[in-house]
């Protein structure tokens, strides 16, 4: 797994102390805590310090390292797949998690599913691959945080140049929000609607995809509730998942 990273990992820094951290064990450390959803702080002591790993955290999430690094392993994976690298259809939802109390920046009520906290708006292509993530107050409505998690995905550029078609649920349906993907990516809405009179689990085509992209963040503790101060950071361990997850299948 490691010989998919090391490739990627910025160099130190021209002058003063050279490196002498085990770049693995700070990989390690990190999925330690985004896997067992510990304090940085609570870092067993076999680890390297946790000012040296958070600060690795911290500054790679500043510089996009983790970004550009998730982007990579998606495009690999895409292709061991034997698919294209950049995918045709996408599909975008929301997720609206509890944050903890020392929690206040981003932070909004969701009404609908009655959940104070935060809500991730999540893109992802046909093989539940994250393209792009937004976390908001979970207050932001669904077709306001829809717009602005697209123009992220707009914003990759060559990376989603086949991209033509998104799909999404009725809590995104409406012919303003259908209009303006339209006028601003020259991407097509498809709408997948819950079958009337039903109960209990559907499977809805295409849709499913990014339900089970949420289980999977599900099985990392640190993604359960919303522990983070700022928002990005929260952005950058659901990479962060992504990347553990992609890298594992790819070794």
């Amino acid at each position: 797994q490691y010989e998919f990273l090391s490739d990627m990992i910025p160099e130190p820094k021209l002058g003063g102390r050279p490196r002498t951290v085990n770049m693995w064990e700070i990989f390690n450390a990190i999925f330690y805590v985004l896997c067992e959803g510990v304090q940085w702080r609570a870092l067993p002591s076999d680890f390297p310090a946790w000012q040296t790993v958070y600060t690795y955290f911290r500054n790679w999430r500043i510089d996009g390292t983790w970004l550009k690094l998730h982007d990579s392993l998606r495009e690999w994976f895409r292709i061991e797949q034997q698919r294209h690298p950049s995918p045709s259809e996408a599909i975008i939802d929301s997720q609206s998690v509890k944050s903890t109390a020392m929690v206040h920046e981003a932070v909004g009520y969701d009404a609908g599913k009655q959940i104070k906290g935060r809500k991730r708006f999540m893109s992802v292509d046909t093989l539940g691959l994250v393209l792009r993530v937004l976390v908001t107050a979970a207050s932001v409505g669904e077709r306001e945080g829809g717009k602005q998690v697209l123009q992220k995905v707009k914003q990759m550029g060559k990376k989603v140049s086949r991209l033509t078609t998104i799909w999404v649920d009725g809590g995104f349906d409406g012919t303003s929000f259908m209009m303006w993907v339209m006028d601003f990516c020259r991407w097509i809405v498809q709408v997948v609607l819950r079958p009337e009179q039903t109960k209990g689990f559907v499977l809805l085509k295409k849709r499913w995809v990014v339900e089970r992209t949420f289980g999977w963040l599900m099985g990392c503790r640190r993604l359960v509730r919303d522990y983070e101060l700022l928002p990005q950071t929260s952005e950058t361990f659901i990479y962060l998942a992504m990347i553990r997850i992609m890298v594992r299948r790819l070794a």
